[in-house]
């Protein structure tokens, strides 16, 4: 994800290269960050990063938050920006942790990589309002990003963050759907992954309901509503708001631990 922002970034010229620097504990992960974001430079240390830097991401595992925080001694510079997109970690605990609460939460989702990402961001008490519109400025130069309470941040993991999963799942239903009715492999996967990005299209480019946009394939006795009784019967509908509540309540979970 870090390397997907950082790129992100620099191709949406909001940030140089040069400007970015990083750090890995993995050396393999660290050459992997050069290699990908070209000019970008890694340091030796969490807390040469946070001196070099004015906005600092936090970009790892819930449970490497604190490792992170004792490495730069429990306390940020409250000059610099924190922005964490560690899943299911508070404003309240990253503010503790890291001795400022200029802090902004972030959840952002992986399709970030190839500039169609879909992020929620809320500010802790010491941000600033030129804080959240450089964050924004940021987030949708790889996608599309909103500001919400932070009590929302868990639904936004729930459906955009682990939301890119359950839509691979669907593409791969659809595609084996394809091949089931004939259709070979690579042609059944390539009309399936497009037809999603399609109807994800005509949504963002519609001020309509996706159920008027649903209608309209819908003739009356025709295929569509045909496959339509059938995933309601099967319960798609269902599973996927059961996914995203489940998800949601993981990430609650997490920022409790």
């Amino acid at each position: 994800m870090a390397r997907a922002l950082a790129g992100g970034f620099v191709r949406a010229g909001l940030a140089a290269a040069a400007d970015i620097v990083a750090y890995d504990p993995s050396s393999a992960a660290a050459e992997q960050f050069a290699a990908e974001v070209s000019g970008a430079r890694c340091l030796p240390g969490n807390a040469n990063v946070a001196e070099a830097s004015d906005l600092m991401f936090l970009a790892v595992k819930p449970s490497h938050v604190g490792r992170v925080a004792a490495d730069l001694g429990g306390r940020l510079n409250p000059e610099r920006l924190l922005v964490s997109i560690a899943a299911g970690i508070g404003l309240a605990r990253l503010t503790a942790d890291f001795g400022t609460n200029r802090v902004i939460r972030v959840m952002p989702n992986t399709p970030c990589l190839i500039g169609q990402g879909a992020a929620g961001f809320s500010l802790g008490s010491g941000a600033t309002d030129e804080d959240a519109q450089t964050v924004g400025r940021l987030l949708n130069a790889v996608g599309i990003a909103f500001q919400v309470d932070e009590a929302l941040l868990d639904a936004v993991t729930g459906l955009s963050g682990s939301g890119p999963a359950f839509v691979y799942m669907v593409i791969e239903a659809l595609a084996d759907g394809g091949v089931r009715m004939g259709l070979p492999r690579a042609v059944a996967a390539a009309l399936a992954a497009q037809t999603v990005r399609g109807a994800a299209g005509m949504v963002l480019a519609s001020d309509e309901h996706p159920a008027v946009l649903r209608d309209r394939v819908a003739s009356p006795g025709g295929t569509t509503i045909a496959g339509i009784q059938a995933l309601e019967h099967h319960g798609l509908r269902a599973a996927l708001m059961a996914a995203v509540e489940a998800a949601a309540k993981r990430s609650m979970e997490l920022g409790a631990q």
